[in-house]
């Protein structure tokens, strides 16, 4: 009995020491698995987002940029040169070409009289926008008006924003004809549609178009309202600062007036939230 005591100790001792390397072995296998894991996903993050993001203290700062009374604006046209590019704004192509044209036109029965602006887009691949120069919005609200041209079904008129060059920007545009809104991105001249909806259309001339990109703690998301009811509203917090204006795209002409930006920042909280 002795010795099949021993002999039970023995073996239970040897299953012990199997199964000590098979936990050691499949345990080794997990953190080479979170390492590989950690590596494809930060490639992958590496790839998709060629921009970087913001630092905590970048984000610090340019929420002190944003309590500037000059980024208050209200751009009418009344006052600008009718035949040219109003004053303060440049034109940039993104897209194929540049095929299309802005200018100040004079017209009597609009909202607010007598100029408005005139962008065209000469094809259906090109983006003619019109870009405030000056001004660094990180959570602006737009609101503009517009009256898209007739005998386009194609062309789509809206504001960009968070513009970093002709290559790195967001749009919401709106296809009047079609009755869609929607939000893109564009990165490396390369588009992704964040959102997209239907929308009902007025019948009117001229249509409202607001925008607003806002955060809640750690959260960015656009907002986008056609006509006084929203329409859409993403997340996405890809890009941070840029420039804001208006764009044209595809075969399609359209007029905009009374275009307003202003930092929406009242909402943005000014600590990190309390632990618990």
């Amino acid at each position: 009995m002795h010795y099949g005591d021993e002999r039970v100790r023995q073996i239970q001792m040897d299953r012990e020491g199997q199964w000590s390397v098979v936990t050691l072995f499949v345990r080794a296998l997990r953190c080479v698995g979170i390492v590989a894991a950690a590596g494809v996903l930060a490639g992958g993050i590496e790839a998709a987002w060629a921009v970087p993001k913001e630092t905590s203290k970048e984000k610090a700062e340019h929420l002190r940029q944003q309590a500037n009374p000059q980024l208050f604006n209200d751009w009418t046209f009344d006052k600008d040169e009718v035949g040219a590019i109003p004053k303060g704004f440049v034109a940039v192509a993104s897209g194929d070409q540049q095929a299309g044209s802005w200018k100040v036109e004079a017209q009597a029965a609009v909202p607010s009289a007598p100029n408005v602006l005139l962008g065209t887009s000469g094809c259906a691949g090109c983006h003619e926008i019109l870009i405030a120069q000056g001004f660094q919005y990180e959570y602006p609200d737009l609101v503009v008006r517009v009256q898209q041209g007739a005998g386009a079904p194609g062309g789509q008129v809206g504001v960009v924003f968070g513009m970093r060059d002709a290559q790195n920007y967001y749009a919401t545009v709106v296809d009047v004809s079609q009755k869609i809104i929607q939000v893109v991105r564009v990165i490396e001249g390369k588009e992704s549609v964040l959102g997209r909806a239907a929308i009902k259309v007025k019948p009117v001339e001229w249509h409202t178009l607001r925008v607003q990109r806002n955060t809640i703690i750690s959260k960015d998301f656009v907002e986008t309202f056609f006509d006084g009811s929203l329409a859409l509203s993403v997340e996405d917090q890809a890009l941070g600062v840029g420039e804001v204006g208006m764009l044209v795209r595809g075969d399609a002409s359209a007029r905009f007036d009374n275009f307003n930006a202003a930092p929406l920042y009242s909402s943005r909280p000014l600590s990190a939230p309390a632990a618990y």
